[in-house]
């Protein structure tokens, strides 16, 4: 896996980086079951996703992390759909770590064209992808996938596990397979006779598949398109459930990590005697990755290791970047200004030519900016592992498995084959949870440890200033106006680092990575906006400060810069801002439908009273079309946020409670950056520590959520990140509309105060 991932794909960009040929065998062949390696006595199965205990209860294998998505409801739905059983008669695991589960849509996702274009270049590089997504084998979970790539698998699953089972019942029952039903662990004919599944699971197993197998059709589901209780919820509720540090194993030591909060810097002189003397310390380890530089503590227990980490004395090397948060931003305007032109993602027209006759005063240009963000997870970052007998075992709240099965092999010296990864429970992903460097310390300090499982935490001080930062980006956007006072012409220069060759540092440090990277440009590029003239160039800048994949990574800075330009247009042209955008998506009757339903379940032309105003704004994002209106109120306190209305078009809602809970879960993300978040830098170091200085909405200053699920797009859309891209510029334009004052950086709060 580690030699495909070099030569062919780098975390998802869907580009060939290398000349290798795979013959059409390789390419199309099933990768082989996992779960029949790990069978237990009596127990059957049938795919990867079905199997059948020896009490004859079946289980649906989740091979996507469960980080509060509800991903297990959903994928255990897809399979229960087609088996023909209620949701609660089946069980629900974690899947083992397998190129078997690879993620296929996240590969096809992160190609460099829009979801939008159909070009022969666009459909070349799909179906690339499609072929060499199963030799990658990356199980992955991330970028709203999860339930696009598992909707025809796990429903093609379910429904061989069924046919295999009522074919082995026919011929106990002596009653055609069409006229069988399942009850629980049995099956059943309309006499009432029974066979138990575990009496024929063997005898099933060992039937050949069918060439052809129908899936049923959407007007028959049962389970699917209905809200469903969540299988994680018990657990969860009862503290049954194991995240990753919840994990208990017999003979453990504990550890954490002291690293240089100058990212990217070495050690200069270190003293570790101190923390050596303190009591229940084992061993202090030094650390030299591609993830970073300091110190791994042993210990007994975790409070003991977290007493050494800050007794250790250090002196830490410089970093690489400026030194504070204003001469790091200088670097990002200086490049707005400079003649750098990038990589053209979108270039409609003959943009050029539009501006140079345009009349001065039909022009307008606007200068935008956002900050690092840090995800904030709730449960800090930890992992466990155990290296014995030249094996190696970890248990980890991950959301790449393979990647890190492969990452950890190279930096032990270890085959792939050595490596088992335990994926538990993650309390919180969005993005940060991909990422090699908790597990590779976890795995470091496992060797030193004489074979005994090493429990390492990392103390939220660690976690915040250690993060893999959402990008800080600048963008400079300029419109021509035509006579009709409608945009004739549009620039957009959007300047960020790139996320994919820090990624590539960190993961594969010894492969170069090149190409064009559309994570620079989406949520401007590839909006559904028809304008004569159109043009977004991406252009990256080299700042080594680690950034990576952040909740709707690009589109959440590029979705603010686009969304508040497209008000400004409006507020220019003296147009209504909803009836702009549906000019322009004229093109687009999905994005229009959007836009009509969030006029009408937002009462948006109906006037507020003083005090009170209502902003709006529209992004495309993971194949999803949605517009969010933000209502926004002026109070003794400052602006409170009163209400969000929000419309998605999502193709098919196979869980419309999900749905809406994720969207409103991304709403409340979006809104808390906007309003607050910021990571910023003091003598190389970063600033904030924890959640008093970086903290989300609190449930006291959530708005009121009223959401639209449409189901009009015959492709399915992703959900779980597709809330947050428009919150923060319908916040905007709410602000603007209430107080005069156009506020074009992030937080919001630099410029307003909120309640």
């Amino acid at each position: 896996m580690g030699k495909i991932l070099r030569r062919t794909f780098l975390i998802g960009t869907g580009l060939v980086a290398g000349g290798l040929a795979v013959g059409y065998y390789a390419a199309s062949r099933p990768r082989p079951n996992p779960l029949e390696a790990e069978l237990g006595a009596g127990e059957e199965t049938f795919n990867p996703y079905v199997k059948v205990g020896a009490d004859g209860k079946i289980t649906v294998i989740a091979p996507r992390a469960e980080m509060g998505q509800g991903v297990h409801t959903t994928l255990a739905a897809l399979v229960a759909e087609e088996l023909g059983v209620p949701l609660e008669t089946v069980s629900v695991e974690q899947g083992p770590t397998s190129p078997a589960y690879y993620n296929l849509a996240v590969l096809e996702q992160g190609g460099p064209y829009s979801e939008l274009s159909n070009s022969l270049f666009a459909e070349t590089m799909r179906k690339a992808t499609r072929a060499f997504g199963p030799l990658a084998g990356m199980q992955i979970t991330g970028s709203s996938t999860s339930t696009r790539d598992a909707y025809e698998k796990m429903r093609h699953a379910g429904a061989v596990a069924r046919i295999l089972l009522l074919t082995a019942a026919q011929e106990r029952l002596a009653t055609p397979a069409a006229r069988l039903q399942f009850d629980g662990p049995e099956i059943v004919a309309p006499s009432g006779r029974r066979v138990s599944i575990a009496s024929i699971a063997a005898e099933a197993a060992a039937l050949p598949v069918p060439d052809e197998i129908a899936l049923k059709d959407p007007a028959d589901w049962t389970v699917l398109g209905k809200t469903q209780q969540r299988v994680d919820l018990l657990g969860k509720v009862t503290g049954a459930a194991e995240f990753g540090i919840d994990v208990d194993l017999p003979d453990m030591l504990y550890g954490t990590v002291v690293m240089n909060p100058k990212l990217g810097g070495g050690i200069e002189t270190a003293s570790t005697s101190f923390a050596e003397a303190v009591p229940g310390v084992v061993k202090i380890v030094r650390l030299e990755t591609q993830t970073g530089s300091g110190f791994g503590i042993i210990a007994e227990n975790t409070w003991a290791a977290f007493q050494a980490a800050e007794a250790i004395e250090v002196e830490w090397g410089d970093a690489p970047y400026p030194s504070d948060t204003e001469s790091i931003m200088r670097v990002f305007r200086d490049t707005i200004d400079g003649p750098w032109k990038g990589s053209a993602w979108r270039d409609d027209g003959d943009v050029d030519f539009a501006f140079g006759d345009a009349p001065p005063d039909s022009i307008f240009e606007a200068d935008y900016e956002v900050p690092f963000l840090a995800h904030a997870t709730m449960e800090p970052m930890n992992a466990t592992a155990q290296f014995e007998d030249g094996k190696l075992t970890v248990w980890a709240p991950t959301q790449a498995p393979t990647l890190i099965q492969t990452i950890l092999a190279s930096a032990i010296g270890i085959d792939s084959d050595a490596v088992t990864i335990h994926s538990t429970y993650l309390g919180g992903g969005f993005g940060r949870r991909s990422e090699p460097d908790f597990v590779l310390y976890a795995a470091e300090l496992a060797k030193q440890a004489g074979g005994r499982p090493v429990k390492v935490t990392w103390t939220r001080e660690e976690d915040m200033t250690h993060d893999v930062y959402r990008p800080a980006a600048a963008a400079r956007l300029r419109v021509r106006m035509d006579v009709n006072g409608m945009p004739d012409a549009v620039d957009m220069r959007i300047a960020t680092p790139s996320i994919l060759k820090s990624i590539g540092k960190r993961m594969f440090p010894s492969l170069p990575v090149f190409g064009p990277e559309r994570l620079l440009t989406e949520g401007a590029f590839d909006q559904p906006y028809s304008i004569p003239n159109y043009r977004v160039a991406g252009i990256e800048i080299d700042m080594p400060i680690p950034v990576g994949f952040w909740r709707s990574v690009g589109y959440s800075y590029n979705g603010f810069f686009h969304e508040c330009f497209m008000d400004e247009i409006a507020e220019r042209a003296g147009r209504d801002p909803i009836d702009l955008r549906q000019q322009l998506m004229a093109d687009y009757p999905l994005a229009v439908a959007v836009m009509e339903k969030l006029r009408d379940i937002s009462n948006w032309d109906r006037p507020l009273r003083s005090g009170k105003a209502k902003g709006v704004a529209f992004t495309m994002s993971f194949g999803s079309w949605v517009g969010e209106v933000v209502q926004v109120a002026e109070t003794q306190d400052g602006i409170s946020v009163e209400k969000v209305w929000a419309v998605a078009e999502v193709g098919r809602a196979l869980d419309p409670g999900i749905v809406r809970s994720q969207i409103e879960s991304g709403i409340v993300f979006g809104l808390s950056a906007a309003i607050g978040q910021e990571i910023t830098f003091s003598g190389g170091k970063v600033d904030q520590q924890n959640f008093y200085d970086f903290d989300a909405m609190r449930i006291d200053r959530c708005p009121k959520f009223e959401i639209e699920i449409l189901e009009n797009s015959q492709s399915l859309g992703g959900v779980g990140e597709i809330g947050t891209p428009p919150a923060a510029p319908a916040l905007a334009n709410a602000v603007r509309s209430l107080t005069g004052k156009r506020v074009r950086s992030l937080p919001l709060s630099r410029e307003v105060e909120f309640a």
